[in-house]
């Protein structure tokens, strides 16, 4: 992992060899967008019955929306108890303590849920839940271990999740793991009490903090920063929470080196690549990714690749290529929401089911979750991806002020 700390912008690249996967950047102006895992004393603004929404002022430009599914109610307090409808649970002007699930973006406001959940190293605390979960990426033998673990420290009127980073770890830094969110909770508790809707209670930390928190575990050969103050902050954290891993945090002292940090592990190269809307696969195929605001397209191109015995073995082995290539694609650009593949036709079922079966291997070491269908009888492949940041693009461009975002002109000369 290499971060590069500038004045515009703070950036991290998460690179596995010299390969480029992820990237994040974050500049000072997006702490008002960039809102997400957020905690906020929110005021009802106004339900609709038939959205089963409520919108909620959280004090940014667009109120929030808050749906039926992600309300929490205690079923003791109303009749009709899990079934009842939303305007039944919440009233204009009632003040709630919620969370940003999603970001707004573009003319959407965020996303919100009642379920509140704060995230630790080793475990994430949901408060007021009987939530009680071990992540399934663990072996049985490991989390039969962690479960015991977990019996011991779960606090009886909390829900606690065990993350894979708690793999191997020890029933005291778990159990010092939730002692700190359980007092991170009561702080929110008693600033809500406090406070006068719309409040903020309880902001996500700083990118890098918050990505080394997520990602960053024995599997990483290290983290380099080329900014000393980070690098103190950010040894000080893992120490505290991963002592055997702080020697893997090191400084890049970018005034005796000749490269940027970025320069010198072929970031920028890649970066370049990843924002264009064609890219080549190994045999002489392509890719071109076009975006829209309901979705994403993907059109997979024989190109170059001409094979060297049938139609239909080209084709296989072309969307073989196409598949992988993908799978990294929406990951390295972080695209969310639909995404309609356009593989090209195969006459041959058991190469179509080959294709889907590399395409979901490839999406399985993507943590943003994912939904897959068959390909249909077009030849067209329907996901969705979980869309939570702006992504790879919007981070590094803006609309185009002439044809606002469209890609053409039109002659208004025409018009008149």
């Amino acid at each position: 992992m290499t971060v590069s700390v500038r004045p515009e912008a703070t950036q991290i690249a998460v690179l596995e060899g010299r390969n480029l996967i992820e990237h994040f950047v974050s500049r000072p102006a997006d702490d008002v967008a960039q809102i997400h895992g957020n905690i906020y004393l929110g005021k009802v603004q106004n339900v609709l019955p038939g959205m089963e929404a409520a919108f909620v002022d959280i004090s940014t430009p667009k109120n929030a929306v808050l749906y039926r599914g992600d309300v929490h109610l205690d079923a003791d307090d109303i009749e009709q108890g899990g079934n009842a409808r939303i305007e039944q649970i919440l009233k204009p002007k009632q003040t709630i303590i919620c969370q940003v699930t999603k970001n707004p973006i573009a003319h959407k406001g965020a996303r919100l849920t009642q379920e509140v959940s704060l995230p630790g190293r080793f475990v994430v605390l949901i408060p007021n839940s009987s939530t009680y979960g071990i992540s399934k990426r663990l072996a049985d033998d490991e989390r039969k271990r962690l479960r015991s673990i977990l019996d011991k420290v779960k606090p009886p009127q909390h829900g606690v999740i065990v993350r894979t980073a708690a793999e191997g770890v020890t029933s005291e830094e778990i159990s010092a793991d939730v002692r700190r969110l359980l007092s991170q909770w009561e702080q929110i508790e008693q600033l809500a009490a406090k406070v006068q809707a719309p409040a903020l209670l309880y902001r996500e930390p700083d990118m890098a903090v918050r990505v080394i928190r997520e990602e960053f575990n024995d599997d990483y050969r290290g983290i380099i920063i080329d900014d000393e103050a980070l690098f103190a902050d950010v040894r000080e954290y893992v120490s505290n929470i991963s002592p055997a891993l702080a020697d893997r945090v090191q400084h890049y002292d970018r005034s005796v080196e000749p490269l940027s940090i970025f320069e010198r592990h072929h970031v920028h190269e890649q970066l370049h690549k990843a924002l264009d809307r064609k890219v080549w696969l190994p045999s002489g195929g392509s890719l071109i990714i076009e975006h829209t605001e309901a979705l994403t397209v993907i059109d997979v191109n024989t190109g170059k690749n001409v094979g060297s015995s049938s139609l239909e073995e080209t084709v296989f082995r072309n969307n073989l290529e196409a598949a992988v290539e993908i799978a990294k694609q929406l990951r390295l650009r972080d695209i969310g929401g639909i995404i309609v593949i356009d593989f090209i036709d195969m006459e041959i079922k058991s190469n179509r089911d080959e294709v889907i079966k590399v395409f979901r291997d490839g999406l399985a070491r993507d943590k943003t979750r994912t939904q897959v269908f068959d390909i249909s009888e077009l030849g067209l492949v329907e996901m969705t991806r979980k869309r939570i940041g702006e992504g790879l693009l919007e981070s590094f461009a803006d609309q185009c002020p002439e044809c606002e975002g469209r890609g053409i002109r039109i002659d208004a000369d025409l018009l008149k």
